[in-house]
């Protein structure tokens, strides 16, 4: 008999800016220590890029996408936040409302390269930036403030991976971002045949021999056994 399919290769997966696998790669270490994970991040325009040219198995990616050859499976809502240069009139405020930012400028983190180039841009004074918060917080761009936005729909984390190239390794890398148990039975790892354990030893011995009596230490008492109005030797 063959290696398990897991045995025999590792896993990749990418993720975009503000992901934080480490959760995933943990319970992946403890679930599957002979599988080798290996993770990097990628450029929004990249997310599946890395799918299509084989450099991941999966990708964590933001939605939406071209889903066409693709399974995909959303994960969670991004809260928006809109990003200023420091000492900007949005400092004094927690949460925003797009509608009150009517007269700003913002800018296209595509057209400026990214998210961080982005983010240096607005540090300038040149505009404003609307991103995940996530994001804002992954960057920290110095000399700017993000605060809450309200009035603009949140982005969305999903996870993807060619769909002709689903087997017992990629079904299990997915069972742990989805929240399965070690123990579920959708997970391939719980319904694979484990090894039966070696009967234990008796350690009865054979034969039915009795144990060899234990020598008396002391003397037996005389007076055990007479009941309470026993006397003692020498009383009267």
């Amino acid at each position: 008999m063959g290696e398990p399919e897991a045995a025999r290769r590792g896993l990749r997966f990418a993720y975009v800016a503000g992901v934080t696998p480490g959760k995933w790669i943990r319970r992946w270490e403890e679930r599957m220590p002979d599988v080798p994970l290996q993770s990097f991040m990628s450029d929004d325009g990249q997310q599946l890029a890395v799918l299509r040219n084989g450099s991941a198995d999966l990708s964590f990616v933001r939605l939406p996408v071209e889903r066409e050859g693709l399974s995909v499976i959303p994960l969670y809502e991004e809260q928006p936040v809109v990003v200023a240069p420091k000492g900007h009139e949005i400092s004094v405020f927690e949460e925003v409302a797009f509608d009150d930012l009517s007269e700003e400028t913002f800018l296209d983190p595509a057209e400026l390269g990214g998210a961080e180039s982005a983010l240096q841009v607005v540090a300038s004074g040149a505009g404003l930036l609307i991103l995940p918060m996530s994001v804002a917080r992954h960057f920290n761009v110095k000399d700017t403030v993000a605060r809450r936005l309200t009035g603009v729909p949140g982005t969305e984390i999903a996870l993807a991976w060619p769909a002709d190239a689903t087997d017992e390794v990629i079904e299990e890398f997915i069972g742990i971002v989805r929240g399965r148990t070690a123990q579920s039975s959708r997970q391939p790892s719980a319904n694979q045949e484990k090894p039966k354990k070696a009967p234990k030893p008796d350690r009865r011995g054979t034969g039915g021999a009795k144990k060899p009596a234990v020598a008396q230490r002391y003397a037996p008492n005389p007076d055990k056994g007479r009941g309470r109005g026993s006397r003692k030797k020498g009383k009267r």
